[in-house]
């Protein structure tokens, strides 16, 4: 959309003449999904302002004219979400969209509601409406893409929310700065939002506002990357990797085969967070809450219940502080180093590693190295990877295989004492097996 016409739902015909084409283009190309910015705000600018006032649409004053102010966008005014018929023509102009080839919608915005000397359609209480609007708004764009595209096939990238929007994945931090403490604040805004009940959490990798520092950008991009979702996002800059040098886009791509690797284990916690609300990312105090010295933890966190992730949150030149509960921990890039916890760990940590570390008795599924994208079949090509399982104490485990389709199981591996691998049910290809410990 043109600069100063939020939202038109059009894309500005001077940089695509014919958007369908180009999406098309594109997702033949690339074999990916489109994900398009929108938001619940109508700029007097708009093509699309006069029919949102005829149609009583957006949010009113008392005197009955529309509420407006220029904070983003000239004479912005916002959809009263809580009137049907409004909802029902912003999602008309969303299905105009899908019928391009647009596959979600980044769904932005959505806090700073006007509370006083408004009035909302349905009468609600606009200090009730100031939380709700977010989750409102996030439902029927959410049902919008569920109708279209089924169950489980739906996804939207929310930045605001309240009780009740875990149900309308995946949310992000909002607009960070370019800073070691930005970065920090990012995770414990991430690891406050996975103990409320959201399952799924991202953030702006590089921080959206300023210019990282190409060492900021790398210990961005390894944190971003161990997360549920990932995505590199600036307001005034492209965070691509080549724009940081060919050291960052070197490592970017280790720490992306990592992440491609893991994604049997990833969409497996996945279907946990669907179908039992268990977050990707928890806070060490979730996983460890006997251990108060987790309870205070925030610069740390765990993958499910088998990764321990530690982001580095200081400069090359100064040493890095972690934790690590009790039990053996082995390290996940070097698997000859084994911690016995619980131990704080200084270190100084080279710009191409970040600190991931394997809870005893852990059994992680990996798929192929190089395999290049994170969307592939689970079930061929595993690597078995059992860590400390005589020390955990275990005599068996069964480990399930996602299909990668829903929350659909493929197959079960069962793990015994004395190295003993075997499918239990299904079909899976096991390339190689790995114990450590």
């Amino acid at each position: 959309m043109k600069q100063y016409e939020w939202c038109s739902f059009t894309f500005d015909p001077d940089n695509f003449p014919d958007p369908k084409a180009y999406l098309s283009e594109i997702k033949q190309k690339f074999n990916v999904k489109i994900c398009v910015w929108i938001n619940p705000y109508i700029s007097q600018l708009s093509p699309v302002f006069k029919e949102a006032v005829k149609g009583g649409y957006l949010i009113k004053r008392k005197d009955g004219t529309p509420w407006q102010w220029d904070l983003w966008q000239p004479g912005l005014a916002i959809v009263d979400v809580t009137n049907p018929e409004a909802r029902k023509w912003y999602a008309d102009k969303l299905t105009a969209l899908l019928d391009m080839g647009v596959d979600c919608f980044k769904t932005d915005f959505g806090e700073r509601i006007p509370h006083a000397s408004v009035v909302f359609h349905d009468g609600s209480d606009p200090y009730r409406v100031h939380n709700a609007f977010s989750v409102i708004y996030n439902d029927f764009v959410f049902n919008l893409l569920k109708e279209r595209f089924g169950e489980g096939e739906a996804v939207v990238f929310a930045r605001s929310s309240t009780v009740g929007g875990q149900r309308f994945p995946v949310h992000w931090g909002g607009d960070c700065e370019s800073t070691w403490e930005a970065m920090a604040e990012a995770l414990r805004g991430l690891l406050s939002l996975t103990a409320s009940g959201f399952g799924f959490a991202s953030h702006d990798i590089g921080g959206f506002e300023g210019h990282p520092p190409p060492e900021i950008y790398q210990r961005w991009v390894a944190f971003g990357i161990f997360s549920s979702h990932s995505r590199l996002h600036g307001s005034s800059s492209y965070r691509v990797p080549w724009n940081y040098g060919e050291e960052a886009a070197k490592n970017m791509s280790v720490w992306l085969d990592a992440k491609h690797r893991l994604m049997p284990y990833i969409y497996s916690l996945s279907i946990q967070a669907r179908l039992k609300g268990h977050p990707i990312q928890r806070a060490m105090f979730i996983e460890f809450p006997e251990d108060r010295t987790t309870h205070y933890l925030d610069r740390q966190y765990m993958i499910g219940s088998s990764l321990l992730v530690a982001p580095v949150f200081v400069p090359l030149s100064e040493e890095h502080e972690y934790y690590l509960p009790a039990g053996k921990w082995t390290n996940f890039w070097n698997p000859s180093r084994v911690i016995q916890g619980p131990r704080w760990i200084k270190e100084h940590v080279p710009i191409n590693e970040i600190p991931v570390w394997v809870r005893e008795g852990s059994i992680l599924l990996l798929g192929p190295a190089g395999v290049g994208k994170p969307d592939y079949d689970y079930t061929q090509s595993l690597e078995v990877r059992v860590y400390e399982f005589d020390a955990a104490g275990k005599e068996s485990v069964e480990v399930e295989v996602p299909s990668g389709k829903g929350v659909e199981v493929a197959a079960k591996i069962r793990v015994a004492k004395g190295q003993k691998v075997e499918v239990v049910s299904g079909s899976v290809g096991i390339a190689n097996q790995a114990f450590f410990g």
